[in-house]
């Protein structure tokens, strides 16, 4: 053993005691309480000079605990959380202002800022983009989903997040940014493959960021991530670039064909009221000639009854004078020539045409 030449003194144990009993068979064990006596003396002595003996020990052992005791003191500022931790399990979480745990190594704190705005960017890189455990992310996959009408297009979306709960946020899942990247990817994912394309590129966008808002914090609030969402931003959704070119032709198309048909629905508003109210105006004018035929025809029916009834009453005079109104009927339209009984010709004096000569 090395302890048995050191000093040539072959008879001495390893402490330093006396000789081993026996002449060597078997040694004997150190006394504990006298070394713990022994290093206690040669403290104090090194103390006791200028500390004044066992009451500068004590004292000095004080400061000591006490000073161990304040570093228990902690605070946690307004954007903090204050997460104690006790021989490294979750205790209490703890909110802004001064507080005071165990002194290390029993209790420890950690504060996380739990009032920041955090973003995680999917499908390009920027200032919110975590990849995590140095794992490489293929960006251009990443933004490639399948429409609803079997379609590809690229998606890229950002999610603003924050903490809500420090505890769970630290102990319930082991990587969050990377689990809230991935279940935000999975919720877009199964949103866009339930769109029609065009709805995707255009109007449903708004209706897309709030259901992925609420879907991904349900999933997030199962795993108990202690995490809040407060919004998912859509800032690209177009068809691969391969393919952009085509597309944009189909609509091109599709507005062509929109306008085509927004101008026939237009002549169509147009051309059909207009015809509406000629035909209601020509059924009025049937109605009114209608009305006036059936009224002349009544009062002609009428004029025809009274005279009738005169008839009745007195027929040669009725008789003579119906001839007298039809000759003056008739005759005022003709030239007319008198001619007496023995055949002379009377001048005729045209009174109507001197009338209207006046």
């Amino acid at each position: 053993m090395p302890w048995q030449s050191n000093g040539g003194g072959g008879d001495r144990g390893p402490w330093g005691q006396g000789p081993r009993r026996g002449g060597g068979g078997g040694q004997e064990p150190p006394n504990i309480e006298d070394l713990i006596r022994k290093g206690q003396d040669k403290f104090k002595n090194t103390f006791s000079g200028n500390i004044g003996g066992g009451k500068g020990f004590s004292l000095l052992l004080l400061l000591i605990i006490g000073g161990w005791l304040l570093t228990g003191f902690y605070r946690v500022n307004t954007n903090e959380a204050g997460v104690v931790l006790r021989f490294g399990e979750w205790t209490e979480t703890t909110g802004p202002g001064l507080h005071y745990h165990l002194p290390i190594p029993i209790e420890s704190v950690v504060k996380p800022k739990v009032t920041e705005i955090n973003q995680i960017n999917v499908g390009f890189m920027g200032a919110g983009n975590m990849q995590g455990h140095g794992r490489k992310i293929d960006l251009g996959k990443e933004r490639q989903m399948l429409t609803g009408d079997e379609n590809i297009v690229d998606v890229e979306f950002s999610v603003l997040w924050k903490i809500s709960d420090a505890g769970k946020y630290l102990f319930k899942v082991e990587n969050p940014p990377q689990t809230i990247r991935s279940v935000a990817q999975s919720a877009v994912r199964d949103i866009i493959a339930r769109t029609p394309i065009q709805q995707a590129l255009t109007a449903g966008r708004g209706s897309i960021e709030r259901e992925a808002r609420i879907n991904i914090q349900a999933i997030l609030d199962d795993y108990q991530a202690g995490v809040e969402v407060t919004q998912i931003k859509l800032t690209r959704v177009d068809p691969p670039a391969q393919v952009i070119e085509a597309f944009r032709e189909v609509q091109r198309a599709e507005a062509d064909r929109e306008k085509t048909v927004n101008q026939a629905e237009a002549f169509r508003n147009d051309i059909v009221p207009r015809a509406r109210g000629e035909a209601s105006k020509m059924m009025q004018d049937a109605e009114a000639y209608k009305a006036q035929v059936i009224a002349k025809a009544e009062g002609e029916a009428s004029r025809f009854l009274s005279v009738y009834e005169e008839y009745k009453q007195a027929k040669d005079v009725t008789r003579k004078r119906m001839y007298l109104e039809t000759m003056e009927e008739i005759l005022a339209s003709i030239d007319k020539v008198l001619v007496e009984k023995d055949g002379g010709v009377v001048p005729y004096l045209p009174l109507n045409e001197l009338k209207k000569k006046q």
